[in-house]
């Protein structure tokens, strides 16, 4: 049974894949979660909705899927290392110009709210972004901690992807501006960097 399901999964090549998900984020940002089907996805993107469900079981899912495939660096911050703690956070950050990152601080934000009144989307979100972004993090400090950048005992390591997470959303919230580089990279090494290397 499971070599059926995923024969059937193998279908869609990556290409494909990747088209829907463009039309997932779309959806999500013209309309909002909430409001967001698998029959608009399976409208917007020419698909039966029974290969949609088949592929990825339901809407938080495919949502967290999409973020995930959308994002430019975190989830390969692993591929990152430029001998440096500094050069590893400001070349991920360099991965996503000021227009990218406008554009998912308002798909965030959103998804913010319905990850709240939703526990499927925070289940998907945990398991395809939070779970995996923390293990790539851990990765970086480990080797900075190796490097003799970090101390292992530093009670900030645990709080990285908070502080990654936190300035790129406070940005809005308290500035009423969307996050840039150069703002991140001053963030990181006003605040993450000392906090780390302390």
């Amino acid at each position: 049974m499971t070599e059926v399901a995923t024969a059937r999964r193998s279908r869609i090549t990556p290409e494909r894949e990747a088209e829907l998900y463009e039309a997932v984020l779309d959806l999500l940002r013209e309309v909002g979660y909430d409001a967001v089907t698998m029959d608009a996805v399976a409208a917007r993107t020419k698909s039966s909705k029974a290969t949609l469900y088949r592929q990825w079981g339901g809407k938080a899912e495919l949502v967290a899927k999409a973020v995930r495939h959308n994002k430019p660096g975190g989830l390969a911050l692993g591929e990152i290392d430029t001998g440096s703690l500094r050069g590893d956070l400001h070349a991920l950050t360099m991965r996503s110009d000021d227009c990218e990152m406008e554009q998912n601080s308002a798909l965030m934000r959103g998804l913010a709210m319905a990850i709240h009144s939703n526990p499927d989307l925070l289940k998907a979100f945990k398991e395809h972004l939070i779970e995996p972004e923390m293990a790539e993090f851990r990765r970086v400090v480990q080797r900075a901690i190796d490097r003799g950048e970090v101390r292992a005992d530093n009670p900030a390591v645990d709080y990285m992807i908070h502080m990654m997470i936190g300035g790129f959303a406070a940005r809005t919230m308290i500035d009423e501006l969307p996050p840039t580089q150069d703002y991140l990279l001053s963030y990181i090494d006003a605040v993450v960097l000392p906090a780390l290397c302390a």
